[in-house]
């Protein structure tokens, strides 16, 4: 029994973007059966008729059976009523290679020299326009797969890419020590200046990555500009490192400064004095250990002065002019001079005198010892006695 009608489904891959069905110049009201993922074109008479999504579709073609065997015999045999089904595969298809064919040269922004680097990478096809693509591409072949069309599309990829990746390293100022982490935004810009391109044939470009930069490892200039890259970064990283040392030592300094004042002022309140008696005390000590102590005589400064300062520094300080009274009370008489030369060694000494006392005022002041009151009268006596 001759078969009335035929059942045209799809029976590729899913690495095929287009494959024919074998079955050509099928009778009317053949089923076509199209699943989710595609598309079926009918062809008839050398025309792309319709276009079929997915479900069952019935097809009516100028071919009759029975009747058209008789009308065959005017052309041997053939019906002059061609008709064929191609399907196209809507599938995204992922992990299609891709990768430079040469170097990709061009200048470097940061440091202006001239480089060469290969790239390669992966990316996401996938058909969306099934006529478009049909019709520009497949033309009268049975097949469109991966490796046909990668290779349909390698030339004008590789340009293109060449250009493309030249073009966004100098745009956005790309460091080429630095590139590995600019892959993402690379990758990004190339996907949207190379989709145009691709959909002109129908064809929508999903994803595009740069999986990989190939470097000029070993070229002389890429190795010198290399080093002075990572020194720069070593030196700005060593010197924050000791600035960041001497923070610490300085902190560190200054904790011990804390430590050792609040050390001392724990012992001043135990041992019941202040610091100004302390500083008073050191200022009595280098009065006390002065050539000219004895002088104090002439000062006009009593007991009850250096009482003032406190019991321990009183103390001293009286001890110390006591010292003084015992030393003149105590020197030897010296022998009489001639009196012109005793007048001029007089005078000297006045002045040598003078000028100690004055200090030694001073001293007193600064220490707190004397008001500004008591300085001021003091240091009139001093005036008044040289005069």
């Amino acid at each position: 029994m001759a078969k009335i009608a035929d059942i045209i489904k799809y029976e590729g891959d899913n690495k095929t973007f287009i494959w024919k069905h074998p079955c050509e110049d099928f009778n009317t009201l053949t089923q076509l059966i199209v699943h989710e993922s595609q598309e079926a074109i009918f062809m008839m008479n050398g025309q792309a008729l319709d276009l079929f999504g997915a479900g069952r579709h019935t097809l009516a073609t100028q071919n009759i059976p029975l009747i058209g065997k008789a009308l065959n015999l005017a052309t041997d045999g053939q019906t002059p009523f061609h008709c064929e089904v191609y399907f196209i595969n809507k599938t995204e298809q992922m992990a299609i290679k891709w990768g430079t064919d040469s170097k990709v040269q061009f200048l470097e922004p940061t440091y202006n020299f001239p480089i060469s680097i290969g790239a390669s990478g992966e990316m996401s096809l996938r058909a969306a326009d099934s006529r478009k693509l049909l019709l520009k591409l497949v033309g009268t072949e049975d097949f469109l797969g991966q490796e046909s069309l990668t290779r349909y599309f390698r030339s004008f990829l590789m340009t293109k890419v060449k250009s493309y990746i030249a073009q966004v390293i100098r745009e956005q100022k790309i460091n080429i020590f630095e590139i590995d982490e600019h892959l993402n935004e690379i990758s990004s810009a190339l996907l949207k200046m190379l989709q145009p391109d691709f959909d002109d044939y129908g064809i929508a470009l999903e994803r595009f990555f740069i999986t990989t930069i190939v470097k000029p490892d070993g070229e002389a200039t890429y190795e010198k500009f290399k080093s002075l890259h990572f020194r720069r970064y070593a030196d700005i990283a060593e010197a924050r490192l000791r600035q960041q040392t001497a923070v610490i030592d300085a902190e560190t300094e200054a904790q011990k400064t804390v430590i050792e004042s609040q050390a001392m002022a724990t012992k001043r309140a135990q041992e019941g004095y202040t610091y100004q008696q302390e500083r008073g005390f050191d200022v009595a000590q280098d009065v006390a250990k002065n050539e000219a102590t004895g002088q104090f005589t002439n000062m006009g400064v009593g007991f009850g002065t250096m009482a003032g300062v406190g019991g321990a520094v009183g103390g001293v300080v009286g001890g110390a002019i006591n010292n003084a009274f015992d030393g003149i009370n105590n020197q030897p008489q010296q022998s009489q001079q001639p009196q012109q030369a005793q007048q001029a060694q007089q005078s000297t000494d006045d002045m040598t005198a003078f000028k100690a006392k004055l200090d030694k005022l001073t001293m007193m002041k600064e220490a707190g010892m004397l008001t500004d009151e008591e300085f001021s009268n003091m240091k009139a006596q001093l005036l008044a006695s040289i005069l």
